[in-house]
């Protein structure tokens, strides 16, 4: 017994030091005047000059902007000012470790869940929240997976105490379309096989949106006569603001005779509709600009799909498509690595997309496709603050964040990584 004590104890002491040394920061409130920095605005150029955070929001951008006496000054001489990155695809908060499969919380039962909210889901507390956005991705689309329907994803800041706090009032319905050909070098299935399957999605898919559309009638007749029309079906509640055009369907596609029968599916049934994955969409990105679809696709740091693709096809598939006219947002469509969002870009930049539009592609291209470019995208004067300071290009591995803001709040650069560095760095020897 007193060795079983004593274990207790010395594990307690440890466990008490380790969890002082790694204590988190808070984040700061305030106002707060960014002196002397090159400013990225997206949308208006580059302004070297000042930029004053105040009420969580860009209340200027100027040049000799006089600090008061409840503002905070950072000098921001030799840096520069970006807007924060959107990842506009991610496990982000609904996964702690993809291995561990009872960490996840991405995929419900069921291959009709549209009203399955994802936002529901996001644990604030994920580790790899901190990581994410110290590289500075400050924003995020949580999206689930699974089924024709696998729910609803929810565009979230990476800052808060709850999904509530943390939601930037954007959600979306999510659809994988019917996927033909083999699903990858394990697929077996004969071509007739593959055949079947994907003919019976398809009809299960119309017969789904036959019915989304009967219940948006028999909706709106009801509240015209000001009846109360009582329903126990709330997948086809979730579908209404597609239907009713009030929201984009976001729809999962990547092959290219897959992405060719959305377009026509789209068009058919005249939805407002937005593609992603896409992984293919460079073999057919003349279609989807003549269609005026926008793409989120990635990840941009894959292989290629087809053996005899050139080794650079995932890389410069972004680039493709945005040369042809087709707005192209970026994602990682990744949990704990969302945090590499800068390194996709900057390999789309490099083969083919260019700098400038990449940086777009992160920031205010999302922000356009999520109906939130208001508040969000870009530095200007009215926006909410979400940014970050830097002493180089955010797409080179090199720079280094010097500052980081969400919703105004000044973040502690500290995560699970630089908290385990600074513990093991400065550790005690001799402990037993």
């Amino acid at each position: 017994m007193s060795r079983i004590f004593f274990l207790l104890v010395q594990a307690s002491i440890l466990f008490t030091g380790i969890a002082n040394a790694q204590q988190v920061k808070k984040p700061e409130a305030g106002s707060f005047l960014l002196k002397n920095a090159t400013i990225h605005t997206i949308t208006q150029g580059i302004i070297v000059g000042d930029l004053l955070v105040r009420e969580g929001r860009i209340a200027e951008i100027g040049t000799g902007l006089l600090a008061g006496q409840d503002v905070k000054l950072v000098d921001c001489t030799g840096k520069h000012i970006y807007p924060g990155m959107i990842d506009s695809g991610s496990r982000l908060g609904l996964v702690e470790i993809d291995a561990v499969s009872v960490t996840s919380d991405f995929n419900e039962i069921g291959d009709f869940v549209p009203h399955m909210k994802a936002l529901t889901a996001v644990n604030p507390n994920a580790v790899a929240i901190p990581v994410t956005r110290v590289n500075g991705v400050t924003t995020v689309f949580a999206k689930p997976d699974g089924g024709t329907f696998p729910g609803t994803g929810a565009l979230i800041d990476l800052l808060g105490y709850s999904p509530e706090q943390m939601s930037c009032g954007s959600e979306r319905v999510i659809m994988r379309f019917p996927s033909t050909g083999r699903r990858g070098r394990w697929d077996r299935r004969s071509e007739e096989e593959q055949k079947k399957e994907a003919d019976k999605a398809m009809q299960s898919l119309n017969e789904i949106w036959e019915k989304a559309l009967m219940y948006s009638r028999i909706d709106s007749a009801a509240r015209a006569e000001n009846n109360t029309y009582l329903t126990n079906q709330p997948q086809m509640e979730a579908l209404l603001p597609v239907v009713r055009k009030q929201q984009s369907l976001f729809i999962e596609v990547n092959g290219m005779q897959d992405i060719e029968k959305a377009l026509d599916w789209v068009a058919k049934n005249q939805i407002d509709a937005v593609f992603m994955g896409v992984a293919e969409g460079w073999r057919v990105a003349d279609k989807l600009a003549k269609a005026g679809i926008a793409v989120i696709t990635g990840p941009v740091l894959s292989t290629p799909r087809r053996e005899y693709d050139r080794y650079d096809a995932a890389y410069a598939n972004a680039g493709k498509m945005s040369k042809a006219g087709v707005k192209v947002a970026i994602r990682t469509d990744n949990a704990e690595n969302t945090r590499n969002l800068p390194f996709h870009a900057a390999f789309a930049a490099a083969f083919g997309m260019g700098k400038e539009e990449a940086l777009k592609a992160v920031t205010l291209y999302p922000a356009q496709i999520f109906g939130v470019a208001e508040s969000y995208g870009s530095l200007e004067k009215g926006k909410i603050a979400n940014l970050i300071v830097t002493n180089g290009d955010p797409f080179e591995t090199k720079t280094k964040i010097d500052a980081l803001f969400i919703r105004g709040w000044n973040v502690p650069l500290e995560s699970r990584h630089t908290l385990l560095y600074d513990e093991f760095l400065q550790r005690t020897p001799g402990l037993k």
